[in-house]
């Protein structure tokens, strides 16, 4: 595939100039000393702790999928909010996480073509039905919360909510275990890929246009949303953000993860840059799957179609899971 472009009213190109080959060749930035312990630290953190689930009645939803809005406390004693979506009749042998953007989600994706399964699709804390004053439910300011410090950057916490999403299962479902699979979009994309590096019980995992990556870079090219707020904060803050995102880049943690990936990149998108989503990609040392999108975070003609045949592939590559 070529890198098309389309009609647009961005002051800058949503393909920023990159072909496919050189898509291809983004690597990772350098990686910190102590990148490796500092995330294991987190991980054992959220593996030693009890998230306590609660969910409400259920209510039968399309397709006859079981539907229950479930909340339980994560680190630092976040209250996180999701749905859990499990099969009417028959049996669950497997489980999914499943993030959701910067945008948060009002509902679960009831379109995954996941049989025998329990997908669990919760909300970081901050976004969504997962209100934790004061961070703000705003991306441009979510984003931004505890950036100075590495420790408590909110991007951690995220991370976090996505391995006590996996505990969760586990508890709920005691079978799933060695069955999980990790699916992220955009935001939960990045955080999907920082997640996946450090977790062994996630046994496959896609990310969708994922965020995050090659942060050094991620910060020199135009951009909007959160990524916007995130370059106008550094030109009063370098050194500070400059640190913190070294700890958060998404294709540093993907060169640690040891399952199979499936990746979706767009080559074009004004919110995330490609060369980014491409360094998730490009860093995975495993076997993986690229699937190429037109457009990201953009509508474009050929969109739908391009999504079905998206879910089709996922259905495929998560047969074995």
């Amino acid at each position: 595939m070529g890198v098309k472009t389309f009609p647009h009213s961005y002051p800058f190109d949503p393909s920023y100039g990159y072909s496919r080959s050189e898509l291809l060749d983004v690597p990772p930035p350098e990686i910190p000393d102590d990148f490796q312990p500092f995330w294991e630290a987190a991980l054992q953190e959220a593996l030693h702790h009890n998230p306590r689930p609660k969910r409400s009645r259920a209510r039968v939803g399309l397709d006859g999928w079981r539907i229950q809005k479930i909340q339980f406390r994560s680190t630092q004693n976040a209250l996180i909010g999701g749905w859990l979506v499990t099969p009417s009749e028959g049996p669950v042998r497997r489980g999914f996480v499943v993030g959701h953007g910067y945008g948060g989600r009002e509902g679960p994706d009831l379109h995954l073509p996941f049989d025998e399964s329990a997908l669990l699709f919760p909300c970081c804390r901050g976004i969504s039905l997962s209100p934790n004053p004061p961070i703000s439910a705003d991306p441009q300011w979510h984003v931004l919360h505890n950036i100075h410090d590495r420790n408590r950057y909110v991007l951690r916490g995220c991370v976090q909510d996505t391995w006590v999403s996996v505990s969760v299962l586990v508890t709920l479902f005691p079978q799933v275990k060695g069955h999980i699979g990790l699916l992220g979009i955009s935001f939960g994309g990045g955080i999907g890929a920082m997640a996946a590096a450090w977790d062994s019980r996630i046994g496959k995992a896609h990310f969708n246009i994922p965020t995050f990556g090659n942060q050094p870079l991620r910060l020199k090219l135009p951009t909007v949303g959160s990524g916007e707020s995130v370059q106008r904060f550094h030109t009063k803050h370098p050194e500070a953000v400059e640190e913190t995102l070294r700890y958060y880049d998404a294709a540093s943690s993907a060169s640690f993860i040891q399952v199979p990936v499936h990746c979706a990149c767009a080559h074009f998108d004004p919110m995330v840059a490609p060369p980014g989503q491409f360094a998730v990609y490009n860093a995975v040392q495993t076997e993986k799957q690229l699937f190429e999108l037109q457009a990201g975070h953009f509508l474009y003609p050929s969109q739908h179609a391009e999504q079905a045949e998206l879910v089709m592939e996922l259905c495929r590559f998560f047969t074995d899971l």
